[in-house]
């Protein structure tokens, strides 16, 4: 290596936030490796307890990375050649970036290196070798579908604010999105992209990065222009929090009714509070240790996953008639396994 690639590539690695993880000198068993968004996320904390407890009890020696925050794709694509260099036969990954990523996972898949995605596919899917997520659609559909049936008469009526993460829009954004409006019945122009012009019903979207503080100043942004809330759906709910605590400062809380996607503990609590009505909980636990068996699987005997939906259920305590769900007792418990 040169002395001018050898500095690129330690201040490559130096951008990045690394996760809590372990890179001992003397690996004891192969390296794979897990690239989430963020080392902050409750939801890839949660992921990487799941990616270090199955990589430990296959003999890997796990190495986690994440990017300093969501949309970092320049901090996933070191992290991605970090673990090339390191000699890692499998990579799990949560892309920021679902298209802008495919020529470094092209690179890694190139190089032998089993690519699993989890959480949000690639934009084309079939980029990365399988993809271990939720239906991150259907999550959506049934958040719309609850919406839908639990206001009744006025759906028709509602005005609507969608809380959504990026610019980008990497496809856990716009599959969630688009799978609200068609479970509440709107159709969606474009099944790769949201815009508020696909229904006059939507009277404000932006962007919450995901945070509690990301979903506040987006929905005081909508408040700016839209006079009248009655529904909000939010990419999940951290930012389904931020919004609703923005519109009870405005004092516009009241009658407002909050959906959102991922059932992680706190979430959960918000369900239980009032402040989220309903939630589509996911597993990334499942996803990680699932994705961890799958490389032990491959360095064994050569043989690639499928693509698996780690599962997705309605949580709420009001449940409607032709939606199934679960009680946020028996979310309690589930979250996030």
């Amino acid at each position: 290596m040169s002395k001018k690639l050898g500095i690129l590539t330690t201040v490559a690695i130096a951008a990045l936030s690394f996760a809590a993880m372990s890179v001992p000198a003397l690996a004891d068993g192969p390296i794979v490796g897990l690239v989430t968004k963020t080392n902050t996320n409750p939801f890839f904390v949660k992921m990487k307890q799941g990616f270090d407890a199955k990589a430990k009890e296959l003999g890997l020696t796990p190495q986690a990375y994440a990017g300093k925050f969501d949309g970092d794709n320049d901090g996933e694509v070191a992290a991605i050649e970090a673990l090339m260099a390191a000699g890692a036969k499998g990579i799990l990954l949560v892309p920021s970036d679902s298209t802008a990523i495919v020529p470094t996972v092209k690179k890694a898949r190139a190089a032998g290196i089993l690519v699993i995605t989890l959480d949000t596919p690639l934009d084309p899917i079939d980029a990365a070798d399988a993809n271990f997520a939720t239906d991150n659609f259907k999550a959506g559909e049934l958040i719309g579908q609850w919406a839908k049936a639990t206001l009744g008469d006025k759906a028709g009526s509602a005005k609507i604010a969608t809380l959504d993460l990026t610019a980008n829009q990497p496809t856990v954004d716009y599959l969630r999105h688009n799978g609200f409006l068609t479970g509440f019945g709107i159709p969606v122009k474009d099944p790769k992209h949201f815009a508020t012009s696909d229904s006059p019903q939507i009277v404000g979207s932006d962007l919450s990065s995901g945070s509690d503080e990301g979903g506040r100043t987006a929905m005081e942004k909508i408040l700016q222009k839209a006079d009248k809330i009655d529904l909000v759906y939010a990419i999940n709910e951290p930012a389904a929090d931020g919004g609703y605590a923005a519109l009870k400062a405005a004092g516009k809380e009241k009658g407002v009714l909050v959906v959102a996607v991922d059932g992680g503990c706190n979430g959960i609590k918000s369900v239980k509070a009032g402040v989220i009505g309903a939630t589509s909980q996911q597993y990334p636990l499942l996803m990680a240790a699932d994705g961890v068996a799958a490389v032990a699987e491959f360095i064994k005997s050569g043989k690639k996953p499928v693509s698996i939906d780690t599962g997705e259920q309605l949580v709420t305590d009001h449940p409607v008639p032709g939606v199934k769900s679960i009680s946020v007792e028996e979310g309690m418990k589930l979250c996030w396994g």
